[in-house]
């Protein structure tokens, strides 16, 4: 979810409970327009993030520290000389939207009591940190917006702050009925958007959730819906905002399998098919969450080019794979030249000199067939002609099946790293890949007497409910070496049936498997694969000892002639990771 006007109130009232009576210890600035705040209570010390960053502006409480520059920036400057020693009276969002102004009493120069207010406004690219007095009149802020920037609103000392009404959104927690329907109902946008762009604080998927609370459809017209429909929709709006009002927050996390998809600190139900990981606070949501997408976010950057080299390989792979395939299929008349052949051989001595066709019987299939012949030569040349054409196509046929063969190989290993590029979570992991990709011939390998990089990843380590240990290959390289280093005879190969994915030993010890680790460990083959998300996903299970690898085949092929199968799903949710 968006960092929206219920994750701010949700911020503010887990702020207001820890911070307020907290002094100011130490005030950093990171960076350019973040802040970190110190801030000593009586329960101990917390370390306050409010960053103003276009790309991702947050506020949460964190443990972690961060470096400052050996000179602070003047903005960071002024705030150390008025609120060095502050008290936190209070924290405050205005109505639902995304605004925390936080109330400070500190001691002037005089030595008199005074109040100041640092503001954050987390609103995307028109983020900001503002510092003001407690008549609103602005001091500084981390941006400065003048005029020429902005038609709505300045930003600049000596300004009276305000927040700029430029939408004419109304608050939902204090909407009347009429305003609501009117407001939601005349809009020919469809219902969810009419919701988030007629009411203050609501993100996309705040008013998807509503709309599935009251069993409407999200995408038709606001404006074709019924006064009744609507005034159910407003009452379902009441309900869901409630904990809002009450304070009850339940600050949660939806993952799919390892993936987090989004975060909430009210119950979504459009995600009840993901895995739900709740958490105390909604700072821990919120570092938690944004750790995870940068993580996910920073290896998709480091991947782009090993993407991009095997994305152009495989499409210029399945180009040809199409040609080759369209050469196969013209070779198919071949038995029927070498049949015309044989045919004019066989009744061709009575056909007349000149004729364009003969009628004669088929005696592989007792059919009476049309031959057709070239007048312009002997009828026995047409047998030679025909018979030329036959091993023309013969030949092709063969060729061409050869190719087919290598090249579908190749479409099949260039799906294998794509899947394995996807199931890469660590930059050491894509190592390996590069070193898959050089051996193959898609990377120019790196000069001689050059330094091989040290492979330091591992494939995954889980363990089964009944203890037994799984592991699982990032990679075709790590797949050969579980299947035919890691595994003994007797321990139990799992893979998803027809599809790029990882290899899953589990080690049985000599002890007969329990049908829940076969359960999971087909889970675990399911996730890893090209799969994944799929509601059933069929799973080939055997003996490692029935696996083999043919000579001269790819990194990551096998074949095996007996095996199980089992359809399952792919969450793993509930399996153990080492």
């Amino acid at each position: 979810m968006a960092f929206d006007g219920i994750t701010i109130a949700c911020m503010a009232h887990e702020l207001q409970e820890k911070l307020a009576g907290g002094r100011i210890s130490k005030i950093a600035q990171p960076e350019a327009d973040e802040l970190l705040l110190t801030i000593k209570t009586r329960e101990g010390s917390y370390r306050l993030l409010l960053s103003a960053s276009a790309s991702l502006p947050l506020v949460y409480l964190t443990e972690t520290n961060k470096p400052s520059p050996l000179t602070a920036p003047n903005f960071c400057m002024l705030l150390r000389k008025h609120l060095s020693g502050g008290r936190i009276l209070s924290v405050r969002q205005p109505s639902l939207e995304r605004v925390l102004r936080f109330e400070i009493e500190h001691l002037d120069e005089m030595g008199d009591l005074c109040k100041k207010y640092l503001i954050a406004e987390i609103m995307g690219k028109h983020s900001n940190l503002i510092f003001c007095t407690d008549t609103d009149q602005i001091i500084d802020s981390i941006k400065h917006v003048s005029a020429q920037m902005s038609s709505v609103r300045e930003v600049l000392p000596g300004r009276t702050y305000f927040i700029p009404d430029t939408q004419e959104k109304a608050n939902p927690l204090t909407v009347p009925e009429e305003d609501f329907l009117s407001a939601v109902g005349e809009k020919a946008a469809k219902l969810s958007k009419a919701l988030y762009t007629s009411l203050t604080g609501l993100s996309p998927v705040a008013a998807e959730e509503i709309c599935a609370m009251a069993s409407l459809e999200s995408d038709r017209a606001a404006g074709s819906y019924t006064k009744e429909e609507l005034i159910h929709l407003y009452r379902t709006l009441v309900r869901y905002l409630e904990p809002v009002r009450s304070g009850d927050y339940e600050p949660a996390i939806y993952y799919d399998g390892k993936t987090p998809l989004e975060f909430s600190c009210l119950p979504l139900s459009i995600y009840n098919h993901c895995r739900r990981e709740t958490f105390s606070s909604v700072s821990k949501v919120l570092e938690q969450y944004y750790a995870e997408k940068n993580t996910l976010t920073r290896i998709r950057q480091k991947s782009t080019d090993l993407r991009r080299i095997v994305q152009t390989s495989l499409e210029r792979n399945v180009k040809k794979y199409d040609l080759q395939a369209k050469q196969l299929k013209d070779t198919e008349k071949r038995e029927k030249y070498r049949i015309y052949g044989e045919l004019i051989n066989t009744y061709g001595y009575d056909v007349e000199p000149g004729s364009r066709s003969f009628e004669a019987q088929n005696y592989y299939t007792g059919e009476t067939v049309t031959i057709p012949l070239d007048p312009q030569i002997p009828v026995q040349e047409n047998a030679k002609k025909y018979f030329d054409k036959y091993g023309k196509l013969k030949r092709t046929f063969e060729a061409v099946t050869t190719l087919l063969a290598e090249t579908g190989s190749e479409i099949e290993h260039l799906r294998s790293i794509q899947t394995a590029l996807d199931i890469a979570l660590q930059e050491e992991d894509l190592v390996q890949i590069k070193e898959e990709l050089m051996e193959s011939g898609y990377i120019r390998k790196r000069n001689p007497g050059s330094r091989r990089p040290k492979i330091t990843s591992r494939p995954f380590h889980y363990v089964s409910g009944d203890g037994y240990h799984m592991y699982v290959g990032k990679n075709n390289l790590q797949n050969d070496e579980l299947t035919f280093q890691t595994a003994k005879g007797n321990d139990w190969w799992f893979h998803a049936k027809g599809a790029p994915g990882s290899h899953v030993i589990v080690q049985t010890n000599g002890d007969e498997l329990p049908d829940r680790t076969f359960e999971e460990a087909a889970r675990l083959a399911a996730y890893y694969s090209s799969n994944r998300g799929a509601d059933k996903v069929e799973i080939d299970y055997v003996e490692k000892k029935h696996v083999k690898k043919p000579n001269g085949s790819k990194p990551g092929f096998v074949v095996y002639y007996t095996n199980y199968s089992m359809m399952i799903d792919s969450d793993i949710s509930g399996i153990q990771q080492l």
